[in-house]
């Protein structure tokens, strides 16, 4: 991964020159701000937009519009504490309408920026609804499966002994992360070897179990540390600090890590993998993603020089920007697409749903599955799930993801997981005829509806436990 940092204030995101565009949702956006700098009521384009994005399947984008549709009334009100409102609407409408204009799936869903707006919008609506709060895997995990994820056996002693170094360890890093950020050298060379430590037990604790929490702890703390969200990164500080409250639960006996828990982590380790792509050097957290339902772009850029050549490059092809304007395009219910995307999407469409086929085929019985053969399979679901969010089928795109979660479930079958079970394979049949179906509708050149009973059946079987 090319190091950068996804703070909040910047979109560095590759656009998606190829991307598909939802026009409806791009107008009603731009009505709305207009609305906005007249002072009438946005409340109408606003909810002309989500509706657009919902039907497209912009998941990530149409949770931002909603929230900017609950907070629009309060950008009329005067008392003093809303005076804030106005200013918070107008940068998260601004902001949303170029990211939509990116056409960049994972951004919509993973970008800082856009979760940050969405945090201070929701930040005003608890005004009204106390205890309404949300967190950044909200946004970017939204209808996601999610498998059950264990602590791996360890004796006793081991774990005390890692537990109490990773105390030690702890302490500094929390301390350099309240700092003012004006730490000497010699606290900054403290706190990297505290974090050199943190890393090791978080390794040493990782079990065998692809679906070991340790496992993907170490994954995300090696992460963090390669994009730069070191001293000063509140959510770095607040993930160490959850691993050492998880340290506590495997200690007592929990033999599952809590959702809410194994969620945050998943998000941040995505994270700067959906914003910036992977190199070659990423493989091994790509697999690990993989495990776990989620796909990155590979980028063969080696430095943010290149990256940017590439975007201004990106930014002349026909099919992005305004050039999707003068580009052959097809309608795809509120979905512009590049025509040429879009026959290469149906190619790689067709492909993925014949290997899916022939893979589903040699699995007679949950528990005789060869763990090759479903690899394979969960690798031509990923195929067509990416092929989609490309081209902005976002409901393909989910739902083709957890698909190909559902074959590494079954590839693992034989790794336990405390009370994780192999998917049904009539789970797995009846997601492969949804997307079937959903292909042979956007060769019809309709729209897809959304995954819907397919989708609830492979989020039971992933998730049962």
């Amino acid at each position: 991964m090319i190091p950068r940092s996804a703070s909040p204030g910047s979109f560095d995101a590759l656009p998606n020159p190829r991307g598909g565009s939802v026009r409806p949702a791009e107008l009603a956006l731009a009505e709305a701000q207009l609305a906005l700098e007249q002072r009438t009521n946005p409340a109408a384009s606003l909810l002309r937009a989500v509706h657009a994005l919902r039907e497209a399947g912009w998941l990530g984008a149409q949770r931002l519009a909603d929230a900017l549709l609950l907070v629009s009334p309060l950008t009329a009100a005067e008392p003093p504490d809303e005076s804030d409102a106005r200013g918070l609407f107008a940068a998260a409408l601004n902001d949303l309408r170029a990211a939509i204009g990116r056409h960049n799936l994972r951004e919509l869903s993973c970008s800082p920026s856009l979760f940050a707006h969405y945090h201070a919008l929701n930040a005003l609506i608890s005004r009204h609804t106390p205890g309404y709060t949300v967190t950044f895997e909200d946004l970017a995990l939204a209808s996601r499966p999610l498998p059950p994820v264990s602590f791996s056996p360890q004796p006793a002693q081991r774990l005390a002994h890692l537990r109490a170094r990773y105390e030690r360890a702890l302490l500094p890093v929390l301390r350099a992360h309240s700092s003012d950020g004006t730490a000497s050298a010699a606290v900054a060379a403290l706190t990297r070897a505290a974090l050199d430590e943190l890393d090791a037990c978080l390794a040493e604790l990782a079990g065998p179990d692809p679906y070991d929490f340790w496992r993907l702890a170490s994954a995300c703390a090696n992460s963090l540390r390669v994009s730069g969200h070191l001293v000063g990164d509140t959510d770095a500080r607040r993930f160490h600090a959850r691993c050492n409250l998880a340290l506590a639960d495997h200690a007592r006996g929990l033999p599952l890590a809590s959702r809410s828990l194994v969620r945050s982590t998943l998000a941040l380790l995505w994270r700067d993998y959906a914003l910036f792509g992977a190199a070659a050097e990423d493989a091994e957290p790509v697999a690990l993603l993989r495990d776990y339902g989620l796909t990155v772009d590979w980028h063969v850029a080696g430095t943010q020089e290149s990256e940017a050549l590439w975007e201004e490059g990106a930014a002349q092809e026909p099919g992005f920007g305004a050039g999707l304007r003068d580009a052959r395009t097809r309608e795809l219910g509120v979905l512009t697409v590049n025509a040429h995307a879009y026959e290469d999407f149906l190619q790689t469409g067709d492909a993925a749903i014949v290997a899916l086929g022939e893979h589903a085929r040699d699995t007679s019985h949950p528990d005789k599955a060869d763990p090759g053969e479903a690899l394979q399979a969960g690798d031509a679901a990923y195929r067509l799930g990416a092929a989609a969010c490309a081209l902005g089928l976002g409901h393909v795109a989910l739902l083709a993801d957890a698909l190909g979660l559902a074959w590494r479930r079954r590839a693992y079958a034989g790794i336990a997981t405390p009370g994780g079970g192999v998917p049904d394979v009539g789970a797995l049949e009846q997601g492969a005829e949804a997307l079937r179906a959903m292909l042979h509708t956007i060769a019809a050149g309709v729209a897809p509806p959304p995954a819907g009973p397919a989708l609830a059946a492979l989020t039971r079987a992933v998730e049962q436990g």
